[in-house]
């Protein structure tokens, strides 16, 4: 499906915004795309932005863009520094962010959180995307966690055995101060690609699932 969006060509370039409300979302939601893309389409430009951090945990995601982006063609790593869990109530301050991005950056594919995700902070940051880009392919990723909220997503990007292993290690590498929380753990990462491989019907056994609300060819 990604060729069939992506139609001019291995060499054409393609703009890519990757959007994370926290400094390891893009890479729980949709690392092994972003992989993948990057193996496909080496002319790829990515603008990957993180909307909380912490001094710490920005360096943790400067760190795992850099490893995730290798090989990539990178127009802008941002990492801002919005509340972590209030941007419900900063959302002005968010939506002007948007609107000086939308401005920056006009991508061909948009990777953003869900837009039912149960996590506040996951929810605006979708609803943002949805404003501030209305004529723009926009697919939301899914990240587990204790709500339970893994839904029945409608877009699959089958993936390779070897890419699954190198996005589930740059994240157990590189994101130490997420190390005690008790979901982030490999079988984790591993069972949920597993899963939506199943449903692909990947032959790799392995796949990322998306939340596709409109596509227009």
């Amino acid at each position: 499906m990604l060729k069939l969006m992506f139609d001019r060509g291995k060499d054409a370039e393609y703009r890519i915004l990757c959007l994370g409300a926290h400094c390891d979302d893009i890479e729980i939601g949709c690392g092994g795309t972003i992989l993948k893309l990057i193996e496909e389409y080496p002319n790829a430009v990515f603008y990957w932005v993180v909307f909380s951090s912490s001094e710490i945990r920005s360096k943790e995601a400067f760190a795992s863009a850099d490893r995730f982006l290798a090989g990539a063609k990178v127009e802008n790593i941002v990492v801002k520094n919005f509340r972590n869990s209030f941007f419900p109530y900063v959302g002005t301050e968010i939506k002007d962010y948007f609107n000086e991005l939308s401005q920056a950056f006009s991508p061909d594919l948009i990777l953003t959180h869900y837009k039912h995700d149960a996590h506040q902070d996951h929810r605006v940051i979708s609803d943002l995307t949805w404003n501030s880009y209305r004529n723009h392919l926009v697919l939301e990723y899914e990240i587990p966690k204790y709500d339970g909220d893994i839904g029945n997503p409608n877009f699959y990007v089958p993936l390779s055995e070897a890419v699954c292993q190198r996005k589930i290690q740059t994240l157990m590498e590189v994101f130490e101060t997420q190390k005690q929380r008790q979901w982030f753990t490999e079988d984790t990462f591993q069972a949920i690609l597993r899963l939506r491989g199943i449903e692909a019907n990947s032959s790799s056994k392995f796949a990322e699932a998306f939340y596709s609300r409109k596509l227009v060819f």
